[in-house]
């Protein structure tokens, strides 16, 4: 992982949360929210939560009593997912680093991280600040991409760009959000972090877009994938996005698209 890899301003959170999230998040989110509220837990914590996809599912079904914080990295992605979530006492909003977490010990039933740990430069140290604040018996439950060739219309994007930089390939997608696929190594570091009651699920499910232009237009505008591009040559952009939004549509058709996404889903108890 780059630096710029977790940095997400400007235009990418507007174009995330309006084609990513329904392209690849929102089911994950949904089933994210119906594994939390069965805790019925009094006080979450989500790290990483990038534009409030998981808070829009989750708050409605938590207590009214309930204490949720929701922190991200990116002050830009905060903002993005306060602004669209309806006011909300339930939810305290925080631009907080995961890895160094500003909560006393034992605070919170549980931690949420939804595709997040990917980005996070030390994970065994992301996860032991996650089980430090948790409670005796509490839960940590996050989600990362399965490798990149089990999510089509990402691995499609990669392989589009790479065939325009074939020197300098855009890795992006697969260096970083589909970089953390090995169930092995997710254990091993989550029991490096005083984890050991570990349980790590593989989730495939549908992506759906409407049609090949805005999947393409997703993944090129919607993550730091852009920056990669621009910084070869701020000219090809639309040119990538055409050449993925063609590939796309040869293989899914002209009309609306249904995809394979793959994840996996872990959960942690302390």
């Amino acid at each position: 992982m780059t630096a710029a890899d977790k940095v997400f301003d400007g235009s990418i959170p507007h174009f995330y949360d309006t084609f990513m999230v329904p392209l690849i998040f929102q089911v994950y989110a949904d089933d994210l929210a119906d594994r939390i509220a069965k805790m019925r837990p009094l006080s979450v914590l989500e790290t990483a939560s990038g534009t409030g996809v998981v808070p829009r599912a989750l708050s409605k079904l938590l207590s009214k009593d309930a204490r949720y914080v929701v922190t991200d990295l990116n002050q830009p992605m905060i903002d993005h997912a306060a602004s669209k979530q309806p006011d909300d006492r339930l939810i305290e909003w925080l631009q907080v680093d995961a890895l160094d977490l500003p909560f006393r010990d034992e605070a919170f039933d549980v931690v949420a991280c939804q595709f997040g740990a990917m980005f996070f430069p030390d994970r065994p140290k992301g996860y032991a600040e996650a089980r430090r604040v948790l409670k005796p018996g509490g839960s940590y439950f996050f989600s990362v991409w399965d490798k990149i060739e089990n999510n089509e219309l990402a691995d499609i994007v990669t392989r589009e760009a790479a065939a325009i930089f074939p020197h300098d390939p855009p890795k992006f997608l697969a260096r970083t959000p589909h970089g953390y696929f090995d169930p092995e190594l997710i254990s091993a570091d989550l029991k490096r972090s005083g984890f050991s009651d570990v349980v790590i699920e593989v989730s495939e499910k549908q992506s759906f877009a409407p049609s090949a232009a805005a999947a393409a237009k997703a993944y090129c505008h919607g993550t730091p994938l852009r920056k990669e591009i621009e910084e070869r040559d701020s000219a090809m952009l639309d040119h990538v996005m055409d050449r993925a939004a063609t590939a796309i549509a040869a293989q899914f058709g002209n009309g609306p698209i249904v995809s394979k996404i793959s994840a996996l889903v872990v959960t942690a108890t302390k």
